[in-house]
C-alpha cells in the first residue's frame, strides 16, 4: 500500500520534523510513504471572506495537481466523520481489501481546504472539532497510520 500525505505549507520547527522522520520510518516496514508540500498562500490576517476563499482556491489547485488518478483521497476536515483508532485502521485495511493500493490523505493550510479538493475527497475525515497547526496535523496523523497497521497485525500499540 502507497500512503501519501500531501499538505499544505513546510515544517517550520525541527521539534515537528524529527516526529515526522520517526514515524516515516517506523511506517517504511508496513507501507510505501510519501509526504508532498505545496506552497501555502500569504494570508493577511485582515482578510475579507473572498480573500480567504481566493487563499483556498490557489492552495486547492496545487493540491489538486498532485493527487493521482486512482487515489483514495481522504481529506482532513473538520466536518468531516470522527474515527477512533481502531475504525481508521479497519478503513484503511478496507481499502486494501477492495483493491486500493493508494490513499491519499489532504492536510489544508491556515484557513482549511478548497472545496473542489472536499468534492474530490472519497472520505472526510475529522480528529476533532478542535483547530490544529497543520504541522502538528501532519505527527499526529502520521502517528494514527502507524498505529492503525499495529492494529491491522495485531501487534501491541500503547492505549
Amino acid at each position: 500500500m502507497k500512503i501519501t500525505i500531501l499538505c499544505v505549507g513546510k515544517i517550520k520547527e525541527k521539534f515537528f520534523t524529527m516526529a515526522i522522520e520517526e514515524y516515516a520510518k517506523r511506517l517504511s516496514r508496513y507501507c510505501k510513504l510519501e509526504i508532498i508540500e505545496v506552497a501555502d498562500e500569504k494570508t493577511d490576517e485582515n482578510a475579507s471572506e473572498a480573500e480567504e476563499k481566493m487563499v483556498k482556491q490557489k492552495e486547492g489547485e496545487r493540491l489538486l495537481k498532485q493527487i493521482k488518478d486512482g487515489a483514495y483521497v481522504i481529506a482532513l476536515a473538520i466536518n468531516g466523520k470522527q474515527l477512533d483508532s481502531v475504525e481508521l485502521s479497519q478503513k484503511i485495511e478496507k481499502c486494501g481489501v477492495m483493491g486500493c493500493s493508494h490513499i491519499t490523505f489532504v492536510i489544508g493550510g491556515s484557513l482549511g481546504l478548497d472545496e473542489r479538493i472536499l468534492n474530490r475527497a472519497d472520505y472526510k475525515l475529522s480528529f476533532s472539532n478542535m483547530t490544529f497547526p497543520h504541522q502538528l496535523m501532519r505527527v499526529i496523523l502520521l502517528e494514527q497510520i502507524y498505529r492503525s497497521y499495529r492494529i491491522m497485525n495485531g501487534e501491541p500499540y500503547h492505549k
